[in-house]
């Protein structure tokens, strides 16, 4: 303590602005008067504190962030290898069907993160004691939590903007992605017992195929066109590169060819061996249309690829969604993109009982909150979507539940922090178990059955 003009000045830690005093009266009649400095800290917003808060916020949530989101993904790439390799597809696919699937999980990832981070942090100032000196400052909870509610803010627009748009077009072109590799990359493998569209209306499939992906067994092939149908069957195949004009032409044997005519004739021929000179290199069906109900496509799966815009005017396209569908998408996408708001009241209270030794309850009810609420909103969207409840109720229920309980918790450690109904609870049922063990300690030993 240094004084500078006869006043007496503070000097605090490195993390907050130097002090000013404010003097104050006698303490009575007939004593001394005495001055008696009273540090007030000049809060703004964002001051010293709060660049501190977010700097221990921002590392322990990038970290987390990148934990979640490489160790959900490494669980897709192989397997998006896997169909690469059954298919011949090349790698740069694969690539961008991992770009694709990068805004699903941060959806996932971001809210996770962000959770995690804050209460470690928070954990992290009570272990070290740095809260209490905040506290002796003069600075509240409420204030202390204002840079966290920021960031909650900043995300929850983010998500909006995730949720709303990029998730949509994402999932669309993932999807457009898979049916591209599926469809042409047979080119260097086929796979068995699946129809390919090649070239002028041919179909193609075989029952066994061989490693090299073009020696075929139980071969099918069949052509539809104005003039008639062809349907060709054979006992063995083979698909060979044509050097002229480097396509792939089909090579049968012991086969049967039967056509049918438009006039109603049907003609059937055997051969031994035969070759098919058409171009059999792969031609994909042309892909459905973004938020269409088409190619295996129900309402529920056409819904999630379509923006927020148009959820509420339906493209031509999506006009045969049912609104149902697009009323619980709506409602759900704006819950979810909200949670990050809420996160913050959860997390502090549980975070700053983490020093007085309930760090393993907090967290487990932490999470348990937190995927209670994951779950019931994926219920109130499937009730909404299915026309059985209505849809913005189904889906705001529980996060309104979910924000209650947060201000519940985030008010009852204002006064004391540390002290919530969780920690309550959780030291109730510790003393109800020692109470039970110290009764039984304390009951004498029956008649006869004292150790020997």
């Amino acid at each position: 303590m240094g004084a500078r003009d006869g006043a007496p000045v503070v000097a605090g830690p490195p993390w907050f602005r130097r002090c000013r005093p404010l003097r104050a009266g006698a303490a009575g009649a007939g004593s001394a008067s005495m001055n008696v400095a009273v540090t007030r800290l000049v809060h703004r917003i964002p001051d010293r504190l709060d660049l501190y808060a977010l700097r221990g916020l921002l590392g322990p949530m990038l970290v987390a962030l990148g934990v979640v989101l490489v160790a959900q993904l490494l669980e897709r790439l192989l397997r998006l290898f896997e169909i690469a390799a059954a298919t011949g597809a090349s790698p740069l696919l694969v690539l961008e069907m991992i770009g694709s699937l990068v805004p699903h999980y941060l959806g996932i990832a971001v809210p996770a993160a962000f959770f995690a981070a804050i209460f470690m942090a928070t954990a992290r100032i009570g272990d070290d004691n740095e809260l209490d000196a905040m506290l002796a400052t003069g600075r509240s909870i409420s204030r202390m939590a204002v840079p966290y509610l920021l960031v909650g803010s900043a995300l929850a627009l983010f998500n909006l903007y995730l949720f709303g748009y990029l998730q949509p077009l994402t999932r669309y072109n993932y999807n457009a992605t898979v049916h591209e590799v599926r469809n042409t990359g047979w080119n260097a493998r086929l796979e068995a017992n699946r129809f390919v569209s090649v070239s002028k209306g041919y179909t193609l499939a075989a029952d066994r195929v061989a490693a090299d992906g073009r020696t075929l067994g139980g071969v099918f092939v069949e052509r539809h066109d104005a003039a008639g149908e062809q349907i060709v069957t054979a006992a063995a195949g083979k698909l060979v590169p044509s050097l002229e004009d480097m396509s792939l032409q089909l090579e049968l044997g012991d086969g049967m060819i039967v056509e049918a005519g438009a006039n109603g004739s049907v003609r059937v021929l055997n051969f031994a061996r035969g070759r098919i000179n058409e171009d059999f290199t792969a031609v994909p069906p042309p892909y459905r249309a973004r938020g269409s109900i088409a190619m295996g496509n129900d309402a529920g799966d056409a819904v999630r690829e379509l923006t927020l815009r148009e959820l509420l005017d339906p493209p031509p396209a999506s006009a045969d969604v049912p609104y149902s569908n697009r009323a619980g998408e709506f409602h759900g996408r704006l819950a979810r993109s909200v949670m990050p708001l809420l996160l913050p009241l959860l997390a502090l209270p549980l975070g700053m009982a983490a020093k007085r030794g309930r760090r393993a309850a907090g967290t487990v009810f932490a999470v348990l909150a937190v995927v209670a609420l994951d779950q019931a909103l994926s219920f109130g969207e499937a009730m909404a979507e299915t026309g059985r409840a209505i849809p913005w109720l189904s889906t705001w229920l529980p996060v309104a539940l979910f924000a209650l309980l947060g201000l519940w918790l985030f008010r009852s450690s204002l006064q004391w922090p540390g002290d919530n109904p969780v920690m309550r609870g959780v030291s109730a049922i510790e003393s109800a178990f020692e109470g039970m063990a110290r009764r039984r300690r304390s009951k004498p030993e029956k008649p006869g059955g004292a150790r020997r």
